[in-house]
């Protein structure tokens, strides 16, 4: 099995082997934003998925 690489640079993986990914909307245009909503979408979320597509995706987490 290979690892989905296009999907596999858009997520992290911790060291508790939870799943972050990057906030949605915060790839350009960014300059009239205020900075604290800046600053929030540098901060990753949690991705929920469940483990059959994960393993399908990703196999070697």
């Amino acid at each position: 099995m290979k690892t989905n690489k296009s999907f596999s640079k858009r997520l992290k993986v911790t060291k508790n082997g939870k799943i972050i990914s990057r906030k949605p909307g915060f790839n350009h245009f960014n300059a009239k934003q205020s900075r604290t909503k800046q600053l929030a979408g540098k901060k990753g979320k949690n991705f929920i998925i469940t483990n059959k597509s994960r393993s399908a995706l990703m196999p070697f987490i």
